[in-house]
Order: structure tokens, then sequence, then C-alpha cells
């Protein structure tokens, strides 16, 4: 097959070194074109990581590595007085408290791509490639900053962890102590709306900001989230023209949260499941794509293509996180 300068397939390679593939007319294989594709994987990883999209992510241009770590400073806290004409104004000496974030996982992936699919199918295998790719580093990179939240949530002063991971159920209307919140529109069930409305009121309680807070939960519970029994009405849910979008639900917010749905969270022991909620200030997530190759595979006609993605994640707030184990009867 001729290369063609429009074909979609490829794109021509600026590569001298010989160390692609060699498919095209004495070309080194331009289907994969390394720093292209790292782009388009992040791309379609961005667009689809609900971890992304609520976690702070100022930091991800300080890192080029496995092991870097970022220096982040606390913002300083300010004391008020009140001030009498002729007094003193006291000082308040501020510290430069910082925390680190390092980055300390890696995931990698590898595949084959066959000379014979390049050249004779109809399909863009360059776009299936890249999404299949950023789909799979996005399940295990939200799946680890998923549990980072949960585990960084304050279980003390504040107490923001609602229930356990128990098989009993809390009395409707507690959210503290050992059980979970069974939720339904029952006279002893917990209402998914009310859960959310305590969820609010904590996070109101450590003056924690309205705009950029979000919640967490898997399929299961908005399934009873949206029920004709519920609180909910069409109207409260974007009258019903959600969006996908980073698994965002609405584009409108339910008790100020924007709301997301995820398979990401681990498994309970006990519960039917948990669900989490806090600010986008409250963890900070850096990753990257290091490095993505592309060599010749010597066993068969085709080109092998391996990357590497790194990332770290830290819970810079825990107040300003809440979390929530619940059970359905």
């Amino acid at each position: 097959m001729a290369y063609n300068a429009s074909d979609q397939f490829f794109e021509q390679s600026t590569d001298t070194n010989g160390n692609f593939g060699n498919s095209v007319a004495n070309q080194n294989n331009s289907f994969f074109l390394p720093k292209v594709y790292s782009k388009q994987v992040l791309n379609f990883f961005r667009k689809s990581s609900v971890a992304e999209a609520v976690t702070n992510t100022d930091y991800a241009g300080e890192i080029t590595a496995f092991g870097d770590s970022v220096r982040i400073i606390k913002e300083p806290e300010i004391t008020v007085y009140t001030y009498e004409r002729g007094a003193d104004v006291t000082q308040t000496k501020l510290t430069d408290a910082e925390i680190t974030l390092v980055v300390d996982t890696a995931n990698a992936f590898k595949f084959i791509v066959d000379d014979i699919e390049i050249n004779m199918s109809h399909v863009n295998w360059r776009d299936t490639a890249t999404s299949a790719a950023a789909y799979a580093l996005r399940d295990a990179f939200d799946e680890g900053v998923i549990a980072t939240m949960f585990s960084g949530v304050a279980a003390s002063s504040p107490n923001h962890i609602l229930g356990s991971d128990s098989a009993t159920d809390l009395a409707a209307g507690t959210f503290d102590g050992t059980g979970n919140l069974d939720i339904g529109f029952g006279s002893s069930e917990h209402d998914p709306i009310d859960v959310l409305s305590h969820m609010a009121r904590l996070l109101d309680e450590q003056n924690v900001p309205e705009e950029g807070r979000w919640f967490l939960a898997n399929p299961e519970f908005y399934e009873v989230l949206v029920q004709s029994s519920s609180k909910l009405l069409s109207v409260d849910y974007n009258a019903g023209q959600g969006s996908i979008r980073n698994g965002l639900v609405s584009s409108g917010k339910l008790r100020g949260f924007n709301m997301y749905k995820t398979n990401n969270i681990a498994s309970t022991t006990n519960a039917a499941g948990k669900c989490i909620g806090g600010h986008i200030s409250s963890t900070a997530t850096a990753q990257t794509i290091t490095s993505t190759e592309v060599l010749r595979d010597p066993d068969s006609f085709g080109d092998i293509v391996r990357g590497l993605h790194v990332y770290g994640s830290k819970v810079l707030r825990d107040g300003a996180l809440v979390s929530a184990f619940y059970g359905i009867d």
C-alpha cells in the first residue's frame, strides 16, 4: 500500500535514526510518533479522568520523572484583633509551613500494532490505541487518587467520616456512630439528599468555599438518588440534561456540589458502598507521561508501543473532605 500524504492513518516521520518500523515506503513507521502520541494520550486522559476534575492540578507542570517532589507552601493564618486608638497593633508572625507532594506511583502500558492492521484496516488505529491507553491509565490514576482522598478525610476535630463500614444500620437522621447510613426513602432510612445536605453543612462549618465543591459516588448510589420516591425533581437535576465528561452527571449543582459518577471507588467490606464529597483545594495531584517509545517488534511485522505514566497525590486540607458509608436494603 503506497503512502498517501492525505491518508488519515499516517503522519510523516521526521525521525532519521532508524529506530522505528519501516512499513511505509522506507519511512520509519510514523503511525506512532512518541511526542505526538504522548500528548494525545494525555488529552484523552484529562477529558475522562474524574480525579483530574476534582483535585488541584496546578503543580502538574513541575514534575518530569518518577521520584520528583513538589514543595507546596501552606497559606498562612492571619489573626484579626480589635484595634483601639493609640494602642499598639499586635503582629502576626507568618510561618512558611510546607507540604511535600511526591511523585511515587508509576503505571506502564505496552501493546503491538501489526503492519497489516495499519495498512488494511478502515479503523483509525492511532485514535483507537490512544483512547484505550488513556482510559486504562485513567482508571489506575482515579483509583489511586480517590483512595488517597478517602484515607485522608479528617477523623477527629472535626470528624468528617459519616457512619462506618458495618452491616448494621444507623437510625434515620443519625450520621455518627458504628453502622452505615441506610439510604432510601422509608421512615427508618437516610434520604440521599439529606446525606448531601449534612455533608454540605460539615464543609460550611469548616469555612470551605461553596464554589469548587464536588461529590463522588458509584452508579448504585445514583440509582437510589433518582428514584421516583426521591425529593429530587427533574428541574433540580438540570432538567435531565446531563453530561458524561469527566463523569460529571449534571452541569447543574445539587446541595452546592458538582455531581460526579465513577466506578473507581474501592469496595467496602460490610457496607453497600461509600461516597465522598469535598472541595477542589483539598487534594493536589501531579501526573505526566514521562516517556513513550516505539520499537520494532523483532518477532513479528509490527511496532511495539510502550509508555510510562507517573503521578503523585496528597491531601492538603483534610477538613475539606467528607466521606460516608452507606447501605442499601
